[in-house]
């Protein structure tokens, strides 16, 4: 792809390449110190949705999905009800969970980069895990930079494609560090075949040495084929309409021109996975997620048949969030709420107590800090998140007051424009960084569905400038790097 085409976005991304500092430069085993052997260490499974959003969950109160597996993760533990990722899109994210790092500062930007290995000066949570003893495995959609697979790895059964093929998934499989050639396995949905290898890895004999399951799922990304058992499931249900489903945005009411232009819209995307209406995507968006339920049932039964249940701190998160709808939207990208906020919760009853719920707000770049802090593992100074675990434990009014978004791949299939913003307790500031720029601002306490623009009425031009200089601050204070992309 041409990125010469458009001086603008080239600027834009040069401007968030260039390391401020030189805190990457630090070798990997400096940057952890191992709980005392005479402490057990849990073993950590984390299980990572694809586009899942916050509200795709029964514990959340989706009137019709049901997650009997998921639930039990935040019944029995602490559930985030503010979290967030900070680049609405899989393999930013995907990078940013695994070394607790914004992608201005990893590099990592785009899908389209997603071939390019993460510079090796930057550890990924699993390596700092492995030099502390514990053995590592992922299994499923790795999509990240070259699939991560320059890291050790004591099993890897992962693919790097977006959608890969349901039923006919290609994968590639490795042990100890050395992983073989793409294989093509058939007659399996593909996220039913991970777990069947992640259980088989489960049962190999490890002595005394703690793990970390990376069980990241497929499901539901496009094209949304369903395990052939709830091929029925929803046959009949009524799926309700967002209620800015039937906006016309051809005038832009409320919204930028950009805004309006987007094309991942239902019906009129030009992607080759094209959703053709609001009752296919929802049905077929929740069957993915009711097996992917099942898998982590499956798992969860395993540690307990094996009785480490209890010796073991589960995680469940996602990505990014998806649109069902609202303004006629689907997948991700922009940064209004449906797209960035993700479910988010930990069971570990040693250190976290049932039932715990918790409204701070959180992000994808804590994920790598709580799990190393779970395994006792310093986290590396450079890591721009932080453990969540404290959280656990009592709220924390102060613990962050506002945080910054990012979001760069232009050109793309959906028409969607590279921008920036920052979001407080209260107000959402986004800036289209493109020309003609554009911007959008809302107070989500008056206004949670985001319908009304504040940027540009007299009245909250105060406010406009003081989050927009907020905004830079937190931008600023982000380590960039040049010449990863």
């Amino acid at each position: 792809m041409d990125r010469s085409i458009d001086p603008t976005r080239r600027e834009f991304l040069q401007g968030s390449l260039a390391v401020a500092g030189t805190v990457l430069s630090a070798p990997v085993s400096s940057a952890f110190a191992a709980t005392p052997e005479k402490t057990k260490r849990p073993n950590l499974v984390f299980f990572f949705g694809e586009g899942q959003r916050a509200d795709a969950l029964s514990i959340a109160g989706n009137p019709i999905l049901k997650t009997p597996h998921h639930d039990r993760i935040g019944k029995e533990g602490v559930r985030f009800t503010n979290a967030f990722c900070t680049n609405a899109l899989c393999a930013p994210a995907r990078a940013t969970t695994l070394t607790g790092m914004y992608s201005r500062s990893t590099g990592a930007l785009a899908n389209e980069d997603a071939h390019l290995p993460l510079p090796s000066d930057i550890p990924i949570f699993t390596d700092l895990l492995h030099e502390a003893g514990y053995e590592v495995a992922i299994v499923g959609k790795v999509h990240v930079r070259a699939g991560v697979e320059d890291r050790y790895w004591d099993y890897y059964f992962g693919h790097n494609a977006p959608g890969n093929n349901y039923y006919n998934p290609m994968y590639k499989e490795g042990r100890k560090g050395k992983i073989g050639e793409q294989q093509t396995f058939h007659g399996m949905w593909a996220d039913d075949l991970a777990v069947d290898r992640a259980l088989a890895w489960l049962e190999e004999d490890r002595g005394d040495k703690p793990f970390c399951l990376l069980v990241w799922f497929v499901a539901p990304h496009s094209p949304f084929y369903r395990p052939r058992k709830y091929l029925d499931l929803y046959s009949g249900t009524t799926i309700p309409k967002p209620a800015t489903f039937d906006d016309d945005l051809k005038g832009y009411p409320g919204k930028p021109k950009c805004f309006a232009d987007a094309n991942n819209k239902i019906g009129t995307t030009v992607m080759g996975d094209t959703v053709r209406s609001l009752e296919e995507l929802a049905k077929d968006y929740y069957a993915g997620l009711v097996g992917v339920d099942d898998n982590i049932g499956r798992v969860m039964a395993y540690l307990e048949k094996k009785n480490i249940l209890e010796d073991t701190a589960v995680m469940q998160g996602s990505d990014h969030g998806y649109f069902m709808g609202e303004w006629r939207m689907y997948d991700k990208r922009l940064m209004h709420e449906p797209s960035i906020r993700v479910p988010l919760m930990m069971r570990y009853p040693k250190r976290i107590a049932a039932g715990t719920v918790r409204s701070e707000m959180v992000l994808d770049t804590d994920i790598a800090p709580t799990l190393l802090d779970l395994a006792g593992v310093k986290a590396p100074e450079h890591m721009q998140g932080k453990s969540l675990l404290p959280l656990a434990k009592a709220n924390d009014p102060e613990f962050r007051k506002d945080w910054y978004y990012e979001y760069y791949e232009w050109p793309n299939p959906e028409s969607v424009r590279p921008c920036r913003g920052i979001r407080t307790e209260r107000y959402k500031f986004i800036h289209y960084v493109m020309d003609p720029q554009e911007f959008e601002m809302y107070d989500l306490h008056a206004d949670p569905g985001e319908l009304h623009n504040l940027y540009g009425k007299p009245e909250h031009a105060a406010l406009a400038k003081d989050l927009r200089a907020r905004m830079d601050k937190l931008r600023s204070d982000v380590p960039e790097r040049r010449g990863s992309a």
